[in-house]
């Protein structure tokens, strides 16, 4: 039995720690993505990309490791919420797996985004092939939220259900979960809303955030989940 605990506790400091990467890690790379690209036209486009090339790169890799770390924080999560219910934490686990690689999967869009302000097309013939590449990374970026919202859903369900963090973070967790999937929907079904829908996005990052520090900093009550496995088993 300890060392379950030993191996919760070590795992629940380890999603901890990579939400909070994760977060650095994406959020960086937008922001320097849309620092370097700056609001002008085509041209000025083009020309700050060409003029900080290496950075725009590495600010897209950024976002690329934040996809591809995100299986790691799905098996930590898995590992501390398992003894609650192992068939809903496999559940979780899958379709934040789904998750990083869909993400990872779109990141070709990035690139072809890049192209085009990095080949020499002028406005005229980058403005068609500009706007088809925004429409598949919108939506590809609403399909990796409505996949993730299911498995957040889910993972913070069963730290509710189980009390391994205080029930107001899990309750706010699950919360700020349904909110990414309808946000989600509503982009796919109706993008013209979209920018309006931005602030929606806020909940959940609160939520990601309090919990990284709380796993981190805080721990898990392994006892509790440890009753739940003893109780599903009895």
């Amino acid at each position: 039995m300890q060392a379950v605990e030993r191996t919760q506790i070590a795992y629940a400091r380890l999603a901890g720690f990579v939400y909070l990467l994760l977060i650095v890690l994406f959020m960086g790379g937008a922001f320097l993505i849309a620092h370097i690209a700056g609001r002008g036209d085509f041209a000025a486009t083009s020309a700050n990309i060409l003029a900080s090339m290496h950075l725009y790169r590495g600010a897209l890799v950024l976002q690329i490791l934040a996809s591809i770390l995100t299986t790691l924080l799905a098996y930590a999560l898995y590992v501390v919420v398992r003894p609650v219910d192992t068939n809903l934490a496999q559940m979780a686990l899958c379709w934040r797996l789904g998750e990083a690689f869909v993400g990872t999967a779109f990141a070709w869009v990035s690139y072809l985004e890049l192209g085009l302000y990095a080949t020499g097309l002028d406005a005229a013939q980058a403005r068609p092939w500009l706007a088809l590449a925004h429409m598949i990374d919108a939506a590809g970026f609403n399909i990796t939220t409505l996949t993730f919202s299911f498995g957040s859903t889910i993972f913070f369900y069963l730290f509710f259900k189980s009390a391994c963090i205080p029930r107001a973070i899990a309750g706010f967790g699950i919360f700020a979960s349904v909110v990414v999937a309808v946000v989600s929907v509503s982009n796919l079904v109706l993008p013209e809303y979209a920018a309006s829908l931005q602030i929606a996005w806020l909940p959940i990052f609160a939520a990601e955030i309090v919990t990284g520090f709380w796993l981190l900093f805080g721990g898990v009550r392994v006892q509790a989940a440890v009753r739940h496995d003893v109780s599903g088993m009895a």
